[in-house]
């Protein structure tokens, strides 16, 4: 299933984890969007596959990649959204993204979506440990020893990842990962090689205080896939608990940032301007609606947003 190499709309179907895999299909021709990623493990239930029974099965591939070619979709990416480097998780994690590899190979796909990983703070540790602040020097010490584990792993990953004929690795530049901004996805990317990129999703660099329209400037041709999600900001409540807001995701009222919808946040021109950077710096993949809003179901929020930005792309989308 060869990738298009024009811009077009698509769906990240762990936006809609209640539907069926023949549901969740449905809804992307209902919402014109043709472009689809899909989830294989890691963070995600992968509730629309069964990776298992696709590497091991040539029929059951068959049926699979027939399910989007008669409805006139067309697989963009596999995300196996993981923590490889997590002190319990981390080898199942690191193994379902080599599996992911195979499946990407075996479907004909290019992209594969996931995440840098980030160790704990030694052998016995039960959890990430996630150093950020340039502060005392024993953190400090431990950030440099985390990082070598993540060169490491990524440039073993990078070799698994191109035996398999997959071209491209997104990293979504996602906070509690080694890789979560700029200088970070750089550093890995040239200790590792130009396979590594961004998964870029600006809901996440919204609420760091970055600017995805720099970050899109910076990048070039190192965005290697893109999320469609919005963040709100309340400045009152940033005022009074920072973007470093730790209170429950359940209660979006009570929080300083909160996901939501493509367009909620951010009006028409901001995301038409979000759109031309793109198209300014040659990126020619799918723009992947995800749908956190807490305060609406999943479908609504995939069809909401896929009116409202189809006007935004070339040619209407």
């Amino acid at each position: 299933m060869p990738e298009n190499p024009g811009v077009d709309l698509g769906l990240y179907t762990d936006s809609v984890p209640d539907l069926s895999f023949e549901a969740a299909l449905d809804l992307a021709v209902e919402a014109g969007t043709p472009a689809i990623e899909i989830a294989t493990g890691g963070q995600s239930s992968a509730p629309h596959l069964r990776i298992g029974e696709l590497l091991a099965d040539a029929d059951a591939r068959h049926r699979f990649v027939r399910a989007f070619a008669d409805r006139g979709l067309r697989i963009t990416a596999l995300n196996c959204s993981a923590w490889p480097l997590h002190p319990v998780h981390g080898p199942a994690h690191e193994a379902r993204i080599r599996e992911t590899f195979r499946l990407a190979e075996a479907l004909e796909v290019g992209t594969v979506v996931s995440m840098s990983g980030n160790p704990g703070d030694g052998p016995d540790a039960t959890t990430i440990d996630w150093i950020f602040y340039p502060w005392p020097e024993d953190a400090v010490a431990l950030r440099e020893r985390q990082w070598a584990a993540g060169l490491e792993l990524w440039a073993s990953l990078a070799l698994d990842a191109a035996a398999h004929g997959v071209e491209r690795i997104a990293f979504e530049l996602h906070p509690l990962h080694l890789v979560y901004n700029v200088p970070t996805l750089r550093r890995l990317r040239a200790a590792v090689g130009p396979i590594l990129g961004a998964n870029l999703d600006p809901s996440h660099l919204f609420w760091q205080r970055m600017d995805p329209l720099a970050v899109i400037r910076d990048l070039g041709p190192a965005i290697h896939h893109v999320h469609l999600k919005d963040t709100a900001v309340d400045d009152d409540q940033v005022a009074l608990a920072g973007v470093l807001d730790g209170r429950p995701f359940e209660d979006p009222a009570a929080r300083a940032w909160r996901f939501v919808t493509a367009g909620r946040a951010h009006d028409a021109a901001w995301w038409r301007s979000f759109v031309d950077a793109l198209a300014m710096v040659g990126f020619g993949g799918a723009l992947c609606i995800e749908h956190e809003d807490a305060t609406q179901a999943g479908p609504d929020g995939v069809r909401e947003a896929a009116a409202f930005i189809r006007p935004l792309l070339p040619a209407g989308g």
